[in-house]
């Protein structure tokens, strides 16, 4: 019999992957949707200027197998946010 402690685990991720450090995980959730709507702001929250700009990609990841017996795999790639540019008026 196995039991699970969650109704629903945390089945989906988004991932930074960068240039020249070791990926990042940015955000965690239920669902590919739920991802997508939130690694947005978790990359601008999370990440500072420098390590924004070695980022190559964002991996979308969803988990594959048993709770504790399974692997993380790449479902697609997400688009890198653009910075928010600020615009001076002279």
């Amino acid at each position: 019999m196995i039991i699970y402690t969650e109704s629903k685990p945390q089945g989906w991720r988004a991932v930074a992957v960068f240039d020249d450090r070791p990926d990042a995980l940015l955000f965690l959730g239920r669902s590919s949707t739920q991802v997508r709507a939130g690694y947005t702001e978790a990359f601008l929250e999370l990440l500072d200027d420098e390590e924004r700009e070695h980022v190559q990609s964002i991996s979308l990841q969803r988990w594959q197998g048993a709770p504790d017996a399974g692997r993380w795999q790449a479902q697609s790639t997400l688009k890198v946010p653009a910075p928010a540019r600020l615009v001076r008026i002279a």
